[in-house]
């Protein structure tokens, strides 16, 4: 973390590019982008630009190996079991999961839901849009409360059992976020209805 740190954004945007492979990184991106923001060295929007374009380059890159290996990229990067459970997940929620994974800041498994779309036969242009959007909006959140707060917020990740009103209220807007995804996921994913054309009237 420390080397990362001293890159600046070069090395925020090279930690999320890990982030989104199979690389675990727990959350490094979140965690580093508070200390960098809370620095004031530089715009916060610089660090969210440089957060944001690793993790969609890095989250592309998985999604496309998924793509072309198929599920022996899963099962040679990831565990079994793990691997089940978020093709099942993807099935069932699709762009919801896809939404929740990348916009809740919380250490979720998102590199495997990355490779799981795109074993899935994912849209490219829906899943790039998605993770733009859902990671610009989760590390904005971030970094706006980091440039409010400052230190006190870089505290409570270190220590959140000690701050546990705040822990609540993260825990209260998580939920809150994952209710709003399902619902714009089930709406990305509904069928459109297209009606019948209309028979044309014959001239006697």
């Amino acid at each position: 973390m420390s080397l990362f740190r001293h890159l600046g954004a070069l090395g925020l945007f090279s930690l999320a590019v890990l982030d989104s492979s199979p690389v675990p990184t727990f959350g490094g991106p979140d965690i580093l982008l508070v200390l960098l923001v809370a620095s004031r060295r530089n715009p916060w929007y610089e660090y969210v630009t440089a957060a944001t374009a690793g993790s969609i380059l890095g989250a592309y890159i998985t999604f496309a190996l998924a793509r072309k290996a198929g599920s022996a990229y899963l099962n040679s990067k990831f565990k079994r079991i793990r691997v089940a459970g978020a093709l099942s997940l993807f099935q069932k929620r699709g762009s919801g999961t896809l939404v929740a994974s990348t916009a809740i800041p919380f250490p979720f498994p998102t590199s495997v839901i990355f490779a799981a779309a795109g074993a899935s036969g994912y849209r490219v242009d829906r899943f790039l849009i998605i993770v733009t959007l859902s990671r610009a909006f989760r590390y904005s959140a971030v970094a706006l409360i980091a440039d409010r707060y400052g230190r006190s917020f870089a505290r409570v990740l270190r220590h959140p059992m000690q701050h546990w009103e705040w822990l609540l209220g993260f825990v209260a807007s998580v939920l809150l976020f994952i209710w709003a995804a399902i619902v714009v996921g089930r709406r990305l994913t509904r069928p459109v209805m297209t009606q019948d054309p209309q028979p044309s009237k014959l001239c006697v």
